[in-house]
């Protein structure tokens, strides 16, 4: 069952949906190459805690961790750990809260030291596929026309692996709710978007193939060909004026430009 969303839950749902990037910002500011992923987690969960909000990943089906910290060849679901990062890192961190009992949801890939021209173009690629997902949120138009603006963009023309098991998803009340979003689809086909829909959306692209394999903790997913994996989400609201973004990405940009260890 697809919940619309009326004004006041989709201000909520905004609130949240902040509250993560502003969690991702204070990252920002203090990820460095030698830092690991448990000291960053502690300070995320502290982060939100004491914003009055909940991580949404913590304990979620027995998730040990604040944050999910993918690193390189890793998609997504990264458990935190004590291994330092490193020079070349590409490390996605997606977050989650739920705040007043709405979820917001929200993950950015840092480019750590010396990356290669590669690896920086497939993060440029992913996030823009991204902005051309959420231009296709449109009232009227389906959910399958946001999945074939990113897999045209990703897949068709730059020749990256899009994952197909893994999904966006609606928010609101619970995490994950229904639509799933898939980053590939035809255009015209899956379910029609309306006004009050939220869902966040996060293309996660392979730097080779598109398969991919979970390891032995349960959680981890990497390519199957240990190539490098670039993940990007935002939550966003479909309005009757086109599509509404509701975290902002930009504040961690900014903490990024202090930081000279991390790309921009």
């Amino acid at each position: 069952m697809i919940y619309l969303k009326h004004d006041e839950e989709i201000e909520l749902i905004r609130v949240s949906s902040l509250l993560v990037c502003k969690t991702l910002a204070q990252i920002a500011k203090v990820l460095k190459i030698g830092k690991t992923g448990l000291e960053i987690d502690k300070l995320a969960e502290e982060f939100i805690r004491d914003h009055g909000a909940i991580p949404a990943f913590k304990g979620y089906q027995g998730f040990p961790g604040t944050l999910c910290i993918s690193a390189n060849e890793c998609v997504v679901h990264g458990i935190p750990s004590n291994k330092p990062f490193e020079s070349g890192d590409i490390l996605s961190i997606d977050c989650g809260v739920v705040k007043d009992g709405f979820y917001g949801d929200s993950a950015y890939s840092f480019l750590l030291g010396e990356v290669s021209e590669d690896v920086i173009k497939l993060a440029r690629v992913t996030e823009a596929a991204l902005y051309l997902g959420i231009e296709q949120a449109i009232v009227g138009q389906r959910i399958g026309d946001i999945g074939q603006a990113i897999q045209e963009h990703a897949e068709k023309r730059h020749h990256y692996g899009v994952v197909r098991e893994l999904v966006g998803h609606g928010i609101g009340k619970k995490l994950h709710e229904a639509p799933e979003v898939p980053n590939y689809g035809q255009k015209g086909k899956g379910p029609v978007l309306k006004e009050g829909l939220t869902i966040a959306i996060e293309p996660m692209i392979n730097q080779g193939t598109r398969h991919i394999k979970q390891l032995k903790d349960g959680w981890t997913v990497v390519s199957t060909d240990l190539k490098a994996s670039a993940h990007y989400e935002h939550t966003i609201a479909v309005r009757n004026n086109g599509p509404e973004i509701l975290s902002d990405h930009q504040m961690i940009k900014d903490e990024i430009k202090n930081n000279s260890e991390i790309i921009l």
